[in-house]
């Protein structure tokens, strides 16, 4: 793969962090991973243990907004 063929999340960088190549984390460290080296069968698995993960991220955000929606509730005021 071509270092411009990675997937990059240039510019969604929060202000304020010190080092934007440090934020990315383990999803950054993978997408800057050379592909070449991988057989057919690793990029399959590799595909698959990414959407597992994809998912599981998605779980977790969905469920995060329903807990920051429960607390808006709770603590919104109520007109009379």
């Amino acid at each position: 793969m071509e270092d411009d063929d990675r997937p990059t999340l240039a510019g969604a960088i929060p202000a304020g962090w010190a080092n934007p190549a440090a934020s990315d984390g383990a999803a950054g460290l993978l997408a800057r991973e050379s592909l070449d080296r991988f057989s057919r069968d690793e990029l399959d698995h590799r595909i698959a243990l990414l959407e597992a993960e994809i998912a599981r991220v998605k779980a977790h955000a969905k469920s995060y907004e329903a807990h920051r929606l429960a607390a808006e509730q709770l603590f919104s005021r109520k007109d009379p």
